[in-house]
């Protein structure tokens, strides 16, 4: 039975030629014109090719997310197999989690872009939408939320982050590792994450926004005062090593932590934020002691997203604390 896979295309390198004028790229291809330059991909799968956005990944916001989440339900809903979504490699790692927040769908959802432009030598990014159709068109990746496919690895949404500016192999799931891959035309998924978060935020809506900060040596503090007055709903700090900020900083994250919700992460970019380990002031277990919460193995980008979408849903801080503990 041939089966039916949407790409829906958001812009990015993948999609850009060289400007008129020629200074520079941008995205000018559409998903049609993608697709159109990969005539594999019409043994893989009968496919749907459609524009949604055509922006740099640098310029998508959670509302395109939140929109973009809508029409994969719409697609799915209407008989699709599978759905791939082509973007700026910039933002990949934050779409994907955004939509495994937020698609409940027990179908392949595939996230890919490529790093070098059509027009550059060893361009990625045909090779890369081929592997994310073959992935999109099985049954190997249902029920596994949303994946990222690139450079023939694929990686679940929680773990994968972009960990170089220019190469080919610059996605890696530090954490974890891939979880499978795509070897000989043919999709080996050995490894499945546990139980996912689904966050049912309405579609349209405008998440509450939620500042990211990252603490540095001799930071002093002064941005966190003036957060809440700003109109932030919510901070992830991220703090050195498991968890940690300067002791001179106590005081202002606990009147922080009064006013919104604080998530704390680690700025290290892997492993799991600590609970219970160091006792210093300013240490993991002295700022959870003063209503912090943890972000668990999550980086703070991911944690950021995961905060704004769930206070957009109305999430009170238990839920939330609980959503970060199972995603961990």
């Amino acid at each position: 039975m041939t089966r039916t896979v949407h790409v829906l295309s958001l812009g990015g390198t993948i999609a850009m030629t060289t400007r008129t004028d020629g200074r520079g790229v941008e995205p000018a291809l559409d998903a049609a014109d993608l697709v159109a330059g990969v005539p594999e991909l019409a043994e893989v799968a009968t496919i749907g090719a459609e524009e949604f956005r055509r922006l740099p990944g640098a310029q998508l916001r959670l509302t395109d997310l939140i929109a973009l989440a809508g029409r994969v339900r719409e697609l799915v809903a209407a008989g699709g197999d599978g759905v791939v979504v082509t973007q700026g490699t910039d933002t990949i790692e934050e779409t994907a989690f955004a939509l495994d927040l937020l698609s409940d769908t027990d179908r392949p959802v595939v996230v890919t872009g490529a790093l070098r432009g059509p027009g550059q030598p060893g361009a990625d990014g045909p090779a890369n939408l081929l592997a994310a159709v073959r992935v999109a068109a099985g049954d190997e990746a249902c029920g596994l939320g949303v994946v990222v496919a690139m450079n023939d690895e694929i990686h679940a949404a929680r773990f994968v982050r972009k960990l170089h500016t220019s190469r080919p192999s610059a996605f890696a799931s530090p954490s974890a590792g891939p979880i499978g891959w795509v070897a000989e035309d043919r999709v080996r998924i050995p490894l499945r994450p546990a139980a996912r978060v689904v966050i049912g935020a309405p579609l349209g809506t405008q998440p509450p926004p939620v500042a990211l900060v990252t603490i540095a040596l001799g930071d002093d503090g002064r941005i966190l005062r003036e957060l809440p007055d700003l109109g932030f709903g919510g901070v992830v700090l991220a703090g050195f090593g498991a968890g940690h900020v300067p002791g001179r900083l106590v005081e202002d994250v606990t009147r922080l932590a009064r006013r919104i919700p604080v998530v704390l992460a680690s700025r290290c970019g892997a492993g799991e934020g600590f609970r219970t380990t160091y006792g210093f002031p300013g240490s993991e277990r002295d700022l959870l002691s003063r209503g912090l919460l943890t972000a668990g193995a999550l980086d703070p980008f991911k944690a950021r997203i995961l905060l704004s979408l769930a206070l957009g849903a109305g999430w009170r801080t238990e839920r939330i604390a609980a959503a970060f503990d199972q995603v961990a």
